[in-house]
């Protein structure tokens, strides 16, 4: 094995894990051995891949097949500055048919004011209806956002002070109530939730009136792949004052409701991790904020963290397998995972 590059491939039909970072041979028999408790394989496959250091100019996966689509979804990203627009312009070279986010849309503060210049400067070819002044807008909606905690903040940062999040809900048009909804695109489902438990009215438990929503909806869905997007991760090793090991109240049952994999933002930084039956993307680096570290020991079934530089990720699918990449803004490829 080389000591520098793992790849790795589960047995179980579901999941397929290609893994390329830096590691000695201890840390790599370690995720392996993480990797066959998570997966339920017991032979995982190993080989010794070409390169231990991210690929520099990569072309995007080729979509094809079936049913085909190829988004990209960026986390922590309004504001407005030289970062976001380097990030935007390497998504929109990818040519996505859409972009979705995991919060944190409108830094500082989520006001009327900043709201035009930290989305639609970058965006608005892709939103509709668009009502901002920086060029025409799209045909039919082809971004879909979610709140964030800075989406909130416009009556202000005090937790016991109401907060409306109505610049938000005012620029954007979206399905059902607005804070959470669900729609579908190719072969996937996506289910866009709300996950502020001081400012989301119909809560953020697993028992709240939003889970059950979302239980319901994922039990219905027919789509092949089953993508919730939430912006305060379940499960991180980096800081945050919403507590060690990530946002803990978000830990829903997602494996047992049906859901494909849970992308996630708030933590700026960016990590995959494979636990409780399936794989969670935490990506909040797109251009909003400093970078921050990682404070703790990995959690339970960390494979791959990374805050050197700020990305967005690109996910091809089409009916039978789903790629997922961490691309940084001069265009490594950090990470690679497909189900399939």
């Amino acid at each position: 094995m080389d000591d520098q590059c793992l790849s790795t491939q589960h047995t179980s039909p579901q999941l397929v894990s290609i893994i390329h970072r830096k590691m000695s041979r201890r840390s790599a028999l370690l995720n392996l051995a993480e990797l066959t408790l998570a997966g339920g394989g017991l032979a995982p496959i190993v080989a010794a891949c070409s390169s231990a250091e991210p690929r520099s100019s990569p072309s995007p996966t080729a979509t094809s097949g079936a049913n085909a689509v190829r988004f990209a979804v960026i986390g922590d990203y309004g504001s407005g500055d030289a970062k976001e627009g380097e990030i935007a312009s390497l998504v929109k070279g990818w040519k996505p048919d859409f972009i979705t986010t995991v919060g944190d849309n409108n830094y500082p503060r989520g006001e009327t004011s900043t709201i035009d210049r930290n989305i639609g400067q970058f965006y608005h070819e892709f939103i509709f209806p668009y009502k901002g002044t920086y060029g025409a807008g799209a045909t039919s909606n082809r971004f879909w956002p979610i709140y964030g905690h800075r989406d909130w903040d416009n009556d202000g940062v005090d937790i016991a002070t109401p907060l409306s999040g109505k610049p938000y809900h005012d620029y954007f048009t979206l399905p059902g109530n607005g804070r959470y909804y669900d729609f579908v695109d190719g072969p996937i489902h996506f289910f866009m939730l709300s996950t502020d438990r001081y400012r989301e009215p119909d809560g953020a438990s697993s028992t709240s009136i939003q889970a059950k929503w979302l239980q319901s909806r994922l039990a219905a869905s027919k789509a092949r792949w089953k993508l919730v997007d939430a912006q305060h991760a379940p499960n991180t090793a980096a800081a945050s004052v919403a507590g060690v090991g990530g946002s803990i109240w978000m830990r829903w049952p997602y494996a047992a409701w049906g859901a494909t994999a849970v992308l996630a933002g708030y933590y700026h930084s960016y990590e995959r991790i494979l636990r409780d039956g399936i794989v969670y993307f935490v990506n909040g680096i797109s251009g909003g904020n400093y970078i921050s570290g990682f404070a703790y020991p990995p959690v339970r079934g960390s494979q791959v963290r990374y805050n050197d530089d700020h990305g967005a990720m690109l996910v091809n699918a089409n009916s039978s397998r789903i790629i997922f990449q961490f691309i940084t803004r001069t265009g490594s490829v950090i990470d690679r995972y497909t189900i399939q």
